[in-house]
C-alpha cells in the first residue's frame, strides 16, 4: 500500500498514471513554462507579464482597489505595492484613496499608459499566442472551452473571481 502511494507522489506524465494526476502534473509544469515563455516575449522592452497584466486589468475596469488587484494577479500584498510603485513612478498608474473605505487605495491609469496599451496589447498577445500557432481554430476554441470549465471550478472554490 505504502508503495502505492509513493508511486502516486512521484508519477508524472507516465501514460499509466490516472489521467487527473497527469492534469495536475501539466498543470504544474505549464503554468511556470507559460509564465517564463511570457517574459521571454517581453524581454527588451522593460516590462513583465505582472505589468502588462496589471495595466491591461485597470484597463478594463477602470480604476480598482490595491487589494483587488492582488488577488486579480495572485501575488503578494508586497509584489502588489512594488509593482503599483513603479508604475506610479514612470507616470503610468495614479493612486487615489477610496471614497467610502479610507483603508483602501484606488489605482487608476494614466492617459498616457492606456495610449501605451492600445498601442501594445494586440502585438503582444500575438507574439505570446504563437504557442497555439499548431492548433487549428476549432482546437484552440475546444481547448478554450476545457479551460472555462477549470476556471469556473477554480471560481466555484473561490481561488479566482
Amino acid at each position: 500500500m505504502a508503495e502505492t502511494k509513493q508511486k502516486q507522489c512521484i508519477a508524472g506524465l507516465e501514460a499509466d498514471a490516472p489521467a487527473h494526476h497527469q492534469l495536475c502534473e501539466m498543470f504544474w509544469t505549464l503554468g511556470p513554462a507559460f509564465a517564463r515563455w511570457t517574459e521571454q516575449c517581453l524581454k527588451g522592452n522593460g516590462k513583465s507579464p505582472q505589468r502588462v497584466r496589471l495595466m491591461a486589468h485597470l484597463y478594463k475596469n477602470g480604476p480598482v482597489k490595491m487589494g483587488d488587484l492582488r488577488t486579480e494577479l495572485g501575488v503578494t500584498a508586497t509584489c502588489i505595492t512594488a509593482l503599483v510603485d513603479q508604475l506610479e513612478a514612470e507616470g503610468l498608474v495614479t493612486r487615489k484613496p477610496h471614497k467610502t473605505d479610507r483603508r483602501a487605495t484606488l489605482v487608476k491609469l494614466t492617459r498616457s499608459a492606456e495610449k501605451q496599451l492600445e498601442g501594445q496589447c494586440g502585438p503582444f498577445k500575438d507574439q505570446v499566442a504563437e504557442v497555439f500557432a499548431s492548433f487549428s481554430g476549432d482546437e484552440q476554441k475546444r481547448f478554450l472551452s476545457l479551460l472555462g470549465r477549470v476556471r469556473a471550478a477554480l471560481t466555484e472554490q473561490g481561488i479566482l473571481k
